[in-house]
């Protein structure tokens, strides 16, 4: 893989896991969330997974954008780390305590990465005119 292309798909999953985390923590700062440490309740798990889905779009956007050549390929590579991660996470914050979240929260994430092909595919509408 050419340089260029990786950092096509670094950008884009650098960009969904900072934006993610940057929100997070400016929500617990802000009080919207509880303070980190303190149980959240599902509606907030749920808005957590519908601002991480808009980020995701955002990413396999950047990485189509950013790729020299075939950017669905790139965004195709995406989706299959973000699975990746999504699903290691899963695994390794199994039934951990409610301290790291319902157990439906990680398998959303899983469920949910694949929305980054949208954001190849919006990269590549706008891309044509």
């Amino acid at each position: 893989m050419k340089l260029r292309s990786l950092r096509a798909i670094l950008a884009g999953s650098f960009a969904v896991a900072v934006v993610s985390l940057g929100t997070d923590g400016i929500f617990h700062a802000t009080g919207v969330f509880p303070p980190v440490g303190q149980p959240m309740s599902d509606a907030f798990f749920g808005l957590a997974t519908a601002y991480r889905i808009l980020y995701t779009i955002l990413g396999g956007y950047l990485t189509a954008r950013l790729a020299p050549n075939r950017p669905g390929r790139h965004v195709l590579i995406l989706t299959l780390v973000g699975t990746a991660t999504a699903t290691i996470g899963a695994v390794s914050t199994w039934d951990k305590g409610p301290e790291l979240g319902p157990i439906w929260y990680p398998v959303a994430l899983i469920i949910t990465a694949p929305v980054t092909l949208l954001g190849g595919k919006l990269a590549h509408g706008s891309h044509k005119n």
